[in-house]
């Protein structure tokens, strides 16, 4: 798939049939925040709540990232771009196949050439083993820094698995201190 514009790269996602989650999605969740963000964030699939309002990250899970954001000062409305690995929902909130995720890559491709985010911060062990490294240990990595192809990337605690187990909170609060001190570093208009 080649590089599109924005319009025209969402146009397209929003009407793919590529996959089987296709059928039984009600939107395609394609983004959100401004597209000139110096980082990005990529969980890996919509679940009910984003399904049903076609927005990443709107149920609880996303409201405890909003949270964790803002104590970084960080906002999906103001400096942070968000995505998905896949843009559909797969079913009963299941971990998105590969065969997905390969249906869907291209699309995250493509929002990540048209933002050129200097910092990549993935939300959990899918999207961290798809685009940091395939053994990647989310207990063990998280907070940690990586860079491929000039771009600095991290991985946290997906937010629905800091709801599941709130003692995560002390160390992701560690890691988002972590993204803050990079951002001010290398970042040029997110603060």
């Amino acid at each position: 798939m080649p590089n599109m514009d924005w319009e025209r790269l969402e146009k397209t996602c929003l009407s793919c049939q590529k996959c089987a989650l296709a059928d039984t999605r009600h939107n395609v969740v394609f983004g959100v925040g401004p597209r000139d963000a110096e980082i990005m964030l990529i969980g890996e699939g919509p679940g009910e709540n984003e399904d049903l309002k076609g927005e990443p990250f709107v149920g609880r899970a996303g409201k405890l990232l909003d949270d964790m954001l803002e104590v970084v000062d960080l906002s999906r409305t103001k400096n942070v771009y968000i995505a998905n690995m896949v843009k559909c929902r797969p079913p009963q909130n299941r971990d998105p196949l590969n065969t997905e995720q390969d249906a869907c890559i291209d699309y995250l491709r493509n929002q990540v050439a048209l933002l050129r985010p200097k910092i990549i911060v993935c939300l959990g062990r899918i999207s961290a083993v798809r685009l940091i490294k395939p053994d990647f240990k989310i207990t063990k990595e998280h907070g940690q820094w990586f860079e491929k192809s000039g771009v600095q990337m991290m991985a946290l605690f997906h937010p629905a698995a800091i709801l599941r187990d709130p003692r995560r909170r002390p160390e992701t609060f560690e890691d988002l201190k972590r993204l803050q001190e990079k951002a001010r570093e290398i970042c040029e208009h997110t603060y």
